[in-house]
């Protein structure tokens, strides 16, 4: 229409408007598509292995990635100014998408240099850490490589070396004050990866395909004459049980599947509570089974997740740190409501060994930094024992996660399914809280189990006695009866003693109070979290 405006644009014709320009625009995008060529393509292939892209199209939802840095690369030009050549930043950033929730996605491109220093525009990844402080998105790393880190070829390339500078990382530590952070190992993960990945919330690692190390193995081969291939060095094998990583999956889109479902039970960031979802599992539900799910042998062990599965909404216990042993951390939902959760696998032991109270302090400050209520079905012997366990520093790491328990300021609730001793089964919630309590008929407490407190405690009697062994049985059943949870429940020892079968609608009922608080703890946590 004349007089709109646009009428001079089309009489000066399409010479001089801005289309060769966008035209150029989109061919660098298509070669930076290309990631590192052909060759590099198939090679990552042939070793069982998504390209970055590949990846993004797995994690996220379909068309949501809006890419951050398209262009940046290493562009070689002829005399006339025109780029000749291309080669993609190994780091392609961008916001997108997964099951609904907006993120910030950062993966490495191993295709183009191995992720290395060589090919990293450092200001690239630095932005990417920085706008999700700025604008409180989660962030998604997927590593696969050096993930930025230098090279001897770089020092040779400058002549020069440089002190150490990790890119961002005043944004990458507050971040895990701010924001969920979910990382996945996707690849050998080295250096500056390495950290990347640790740094987080949940660290995933993908088995035969990712390695997590400090230094590869030319570099250890080196420095400290060790011959180790990259799975000896780093492997799952290496790492399934050390607390590096919180789980180990089969395979590349089990890591993305998994990294949605961690993402789904927290706010976008500390400034959030937890998101409520719809729920159709009745919360007064009662499974008859929990009835008989204690044996009443206090030898005997029984399984946590049938146990777990008929307290908390049907397909919502998300287990956490699968490194814990005999302590098992995990996510789940009580009527929508995401909460935390501290048991005990018996079949794998219910003391508290190191590795176990990490895996405790690790949930404990999720929940306190993202403000979600706690859960303790307690089954607590205590902190471990034994000259392993004292090798280990096991009563240290133990203190750190009561001293955990005790800082979270999100409210705590309580079932006592058997054993609650000594310092690990008092410190395992905060019994000075007024939080709420309950204990199943299997109850059974005290500083120490009677089985090697009376040998200590009645030595000389034991001693004494011309039957030392009828001696330690009488003994014994008369602190039986003195250890009656209905003799403790008279003193209000414990809050209340209940059926079994009525622990899911009580919990059910607590957290919807325990939510009508949160509101009021929203905000970076009191203690900045820490990998």
């Amino acid at each position: 229409m004349p007089g709109d405006g646009w009428d001079r644009a089309a009489e000066d014709g399409p010479d001089q408007d801005w289309s060769a320009e966008v035209a150029e625009i989109e061919r660098r995008r298509v070669l930076a598509r290309r990631m590192g060529g052909p060759a590099k393509v198939d090679r990552q292939h042939a070793a069982g292995k998504l390209t970055a892209r590949e990846r993004i199209d797995a994690i996220a939802d379909p068309g949501s990635f809006a890419e951050i840095g398209a262009l940046t690369g290493f562009a070689r030009y002829d005399e006339h100014g025109r780029a000749t050549e291309i080669q993609p930043a190994n780091f392609v950033a961008g916001t997108a998408r997964i099951a609904g929730r907006k993120v910030l996605l950062g993966v490495d491109d191993f295709t183009v240099r191995g992720g290395s220093g060589d090919a990293a525009i450092h200001a690239k990844q630095m932005f990417a850490e920085e706008y999700a402080r700025q604008y409180r998105l989660p962030v998604v790393r997927l590593l696969d490589g050096a993930s930025g880190g230098g090279s001897v070829r770089m020092t040779r390339a400058a002549g020069y070396t440089y002190v150490p500078v990790n890119p961002a990382w005043d944004a990458v530590v507050d971040n895990l004050s701010l924001v969920p952070v979910a990382a996945a190992c996707l690849g050998p993960t080295v250096g500056l990866g390495a950290a990347r990945l640790v740094m987080s919330h949940l660290a995933v690692m993908v088995e035969g395909i990712g390695q997590l190390f400090t230094a590869g193995p030319p570099v250890v081969l080196g420095a400290i004459g060790e011959d180790l291939t990259k799975e000896e060095l780093g492997g799952a094998s290496v790492h399934r049980d050390n607390g590096s990583v919180e789980c180990i999956v089969p395979d590349e889109r089990t890591a993305f599947a998994v990294i949605g479902d961690f993402l789904g039970y927290l706010p976008g960031s500390v400034f959030e509570i937890p998101p409520v979802v719809s729920s159709d599992d009745p919360p007064d539900r009662r499974d008859e089974r929990l009835l008989g799910a204690i044996p009443r042998n206090p030898r005997r062990p029984y399984r946590i997740g049938p146990v777990l599965r008929a307290i908390f909404d049907a397909g919502s216990v998300f287990r956490y740190a699968e490194y814990g042993g005999g302590t098992v951390t995990a996510l789940a939902r009580l009527n929508g409501h995401p909460v935390g959760v501290i048991a005990a696998d018996p079949y794998r032991g219910a003391t508290m060994s190191a590795i176990g109270a990490q895996a405790i302090g690790r949930l404990v400050d999720l929940c306190e930094t993202f403000h979600l209520p706690i859960v303790s079905l307690t089954d607590q012997a205590g902190v471990a024992i034994g000259a392993a366990a004292e090798r280990r520093a096991s009563i240290r790491a133990g203190a750190r996660a009561i001293t955990a328990v005790y800082q979270a300021r999100v409210p705590q609730a309580e079932v006592i399914l058997r054993r609650v001793y000594g310092v690990g089964g008092a410190g395992i919630v905060n019994r000075h809280r007024a939080g709420r309590s309950w204990a199943w008929p299997s109850g059974d407490w005290g500083s120490l189990p009677v089985q090697g407190g009376i040998e200590a405690a009645f030595r000389a009697q034991i001693e004494a006695s011309a039957d030392p062994a009828a001696e330690i049985e009488r003994i014994a059943a008369e602190l039986a009866a003195l250890g009656s949870p209905f003799r403790t429940a008279e003193r209000f020892g414990v809050q209340d003693l209940i059926d079994p079968r009525d622990t899911r609608p009580l919990l059910c009922d607590w957290v919807a109070d325990a939510y009508r608080l949160l509101p009021e703890l929203t905000g970076p946590p009191s203690f900045g979290a820490r990998p």
